[in-house]
Order: structure tokens, then sequence, then C-alpha cells
């Protein structure tokens, strides 16, 4: 089965701004820091682009995985998209949006995933991943917004796309 599920964090900053931290591989590696996410091949620093690379090592259930994504479409600043072309997940699919909002941009993640093993990856799915990967988004862009704050660019509010805010996050590419 295949699950989804959208985050929105709104943002007081530029959309130009949000476009760009979340394209830069030591802003992701930064929000990821629980999980000791590291970028070890393809574009390991600075922005990725479109058609580009990275492969991600991190540590998630206490396994270390490795995902390789790529960026498969990107239309500055409003919009692009990864997709896993190697690692845990039979698919991986993450829209990242970015709108003009009253405050700054919201920022807004879509992702689709379907875990591997049928059966059993269809239990993982239920049992953990349904409830894991909205939060790991939600830390994602928390930590972004914190990052933001930081360099003087504003503060943020999310939600996992339920209507409710500050519900579980959303954190990753």
């Amino acid at each position: 089965m295949t699950v989804s599920f959208r985050c929105e964090t709104e943002l007081a900053c530029s959309p130009e701004r949000a476009f760009a931290l979340s394209l830069d591989v030591g802003a992701h590696e930064r929000s990821m820091a629980a999980s000791g996410e590291r970028a070890v091949a393809g574009t390991t620093s600075g922005t990725i682009g479109l058609g580009e690379t990275v492969t991600w090592r991190a540590r998630h259930f206490g396994v270390v995985w490795r995902m390789t994504s790529r960026i498969t479409a990107l239309e500055a600043p409003h919009r692009f998209v990864d997709e896993q072309v190697r690692g845990p997940f039979a698919r991986f699919h993450h829209e990242h949006r970015f709108e003009p909002s009253a405050g700054g941009t919201r920022m807004v993640d879509t992702i689709t995933f379907r875990a591997p093993l049928g059966p059993l990856g269809r239990l993982a799915e239920v049992l953990a991943l349904g409830r894991y990967m909205p939060r790991l988004i939600a830390d994602r862009n928390a930590s972004l917004a914190a990052e933001l704050r930081a360099d003087g660019h504003g503060g943020a509010s999310g939600s996992d796309g339920s209507g409710g805010s500050g519900g579980p996050g959303s954190s990753g590419q």
C-alpha cells in the first residue's frame, strides 16, 4: 500500500530564502542531526540542483540506512521534487512547495512512500512508518525554521495536514 501525508509550515521569510535553504545539503544535515544523517555520495555539500543525486546515510529504528535521492523537478523558487532512486523504500516521492503567505512563506511538503516486502512492508507502514515519517518531516521543518530565526529571517508554525498546529512534524528531504 502507498502512504501519503502532507505537512505545512509557516516561515517568516521569503519563498526564495525558504527554497534555497531547503536545497542546501548542510542545512539538511543540521536538520537531521538526531539521526546522524550525512551526505556520503553525489552532491555532498552546497546546493543540490536539478538532476543531481545525493546519498544519505542515517540511523533510524537503530539501523543504519543509505538512501540515494535525485532532484527530478525544480521550479525556483516555488517547487522541487526529490525521489528515491536507491534505498530502503519501494517508492519515495517528496514534493516541496513554497507559497507566499501573509507571514512570509507557506512551505508544503507532500510525501508519498511505500515500504518494500509486500505484506511485511504494509505491517511496517501501519505500525511504525505511518507515524514516524510525518514526525520526522515536522522535526526537520522545525529545525529549518529555527535556523531561519537564528539568521534573523523569522520563525514558523507547523501542521501535519490534519488541520492541527504543532502536531506530528515533518523533517527530511
